[in-house]
């Protein structure tokens, strides 16, 4: 029973930060963090989770990414990858040099530098398309920017992680074979997906050069949603998003990324069960709302929930350690939003407003900033209590700032506030 006791008390914390969230008319995102370090803290949830609870959570992120990639257009996604590239390089470059140069200046550690760096480089992606998707901005092109630059943002910390943990805990040197491995993995892992989208879902015509392949030809997802009328359709979307997001952690990335492409790659029209197209929309807006409502109302908090959950309250501590945390937590805030925006100006073509939404986004720090945490601090014994502290601090706050920030930054987004020039083009 102490499961169903920890999952009633997380649900009614979800359901109070959801309410305070309305009240002041700020993400409920910041209220699940906030709840979930509260209730922690006072000994209603153990600061490790049980197994159940934390496999919910992982459900729950999943869910969460293969909504919002579910919102997105595939063609939007691509276009967007092209002018991301600049956010997603200088984005995560500028915080990983920051956080190493002031983790070295403080503790005088190399190991230490080398994994602090890497646990502040990569974004909170789902944090920030939450809170975006709070404000009515999920699909806008900050939104789009966004998520493209910290999918690739992700793929290269992901590669950093497996090249630098083993160098900073003395396991291994670093070698070019293993850099080009993981740049294999991340190559044959959206091959796979491509392929999956342009020939393997898709029926007859649309097949492509597979269409005179037996089954594959003339056989695609469509077929599989008309089974007893649509009435599968909902499994068989969630077969899909945890297949993706299973394929994407064997070959060695979040499941979370391979639940957005997942996402992505279903169409309105895999939906369409006969010739009333009335019928196709309304088959695709009820799972729509389905996953909506799992992902974004009563599963997919538990997340942010468990995840507010791992900072634990040792004030004479953090009282000790308020230089460091000061510290870096101002110059990532600087060095993050200063590079993304810029990026996104110079090397994206976004407006002022679009590229300060950007910047703002990608502050968020959590799922692969944990993980490193874990492996220095848990697993390795690399990082001491005051270093662990000290980041755990710095990843609470910097989560804490995102929907603060778009919600300051909305006025001039819309541009409601600040000069024309913010909202116009190049």
């Amino acid at each position: 029973m102490e499961n169903l006791t920890h999952l009633l008390i997380i649900w009614v914390a979800v359901l109070a930060a959801s309410y305070v969230a309305v009240r002041v008319r700020l993400t409920p995102v910041l209220f699940f963090l906030f709840f979930g370090a509260v209730i922690t803290n006072v000994g209603l949830l153990p600061v490790e989770p049980t197994p159940f609870i934390a496999g919910t959570a992982d459900v729950g992120i999943v869910l969460i990414m293969f909504a919002l990639g579910f919102e997105e257009s595939t063609s939007r996604f691509l276009k967007s990858v092209k002018r991301s590239w600049g956010i997603a390089f200088f984005g995560g470059l500028v915080p990983f040099l920051v956080a190493y140069g002031t983790a070295f200046y403080f503790w005088q550690n190399q190991p230490i530098a080398l994994l602090t760096g890497l646990a502040m480089t990569a974004t909170a992606v789902s944090l920030t398309m939450v809170s975006l998707k709070e404000e009515g901005l999920g699909r806008s092109n900050a939104a789009t920017g966004i998520m493209t630059s910290a999918v690739l943002d992700d793929i290269a910390s992901l590669a950093l992680v497996a090249v630098l943990v083993p160098v900073a805990t003395g396991e291994a040197d670093l070698s070019a074979s293993g850099i080009f491995m993981i740049a294999l993995d991340a190559l044959a892992f959206f091959a796979l997906v491509t392929i999956l989208s342009m020939w393997i879902l898709p029926s007859g015509k649309a097949a492509g050069i597979f269409c005179h392949v037996p089954i594959i030809g003339s056989r695609g997802i469509q077929q599989i949603f008309a089974f007893e009328d649509g009435k599968k359709a909902m499994l068989v979307v969630l077969i899909l998003a945890v297949s993706i997001g299973l394929l994407a952690h064997e070959m060695g990335f979040h499941p979370a990324v391979g639940a957005y492409m997942a996402g992505l790659i279903v169409r309105e029209e895999y939906f369409q069960l006969g010739k009333d197209t009335n019928e196709g929309r309304r088959n695709y807006q009820r799972v729509h709302t389905i996953v909506d409502d799992m992902a974004f109302t009563w599963l997919g908090p538990i997340f942010f929930i468990v995840l507010g959950g791992k900072i634990v309250f040792d004030i004479p501590t953090y009282i000790s350690l308020i230089p460091e945390i000061i510290t870096l937590l101002s110059l990532l805030i600087i060095g993050q939003v200063a590079s993304a925006s810029l990026a996104a100006r110079y090397t994206g073509g976004f407006t002022w407003a679009e590229s300060g939404m950007i910047g703002f986004g990608m502050l968020g720090r959590a799922e692969l900033a944990f993980v490193v945490m874990d492996i220095a601090y848990v697993q390795n014994n690399v990082f001491t209590t005051d270093v662990f502290y000290v980041l755990m601090a710095v990843a609470f706050w910097l989560n804490l700032a995102v929907p603060l920030a778009i919600r300051m930054w909305m006025p001039y987004f819309q541009g409601k506030k600040g000069p024309k020039w913010l909202t116009q083009k190049n």
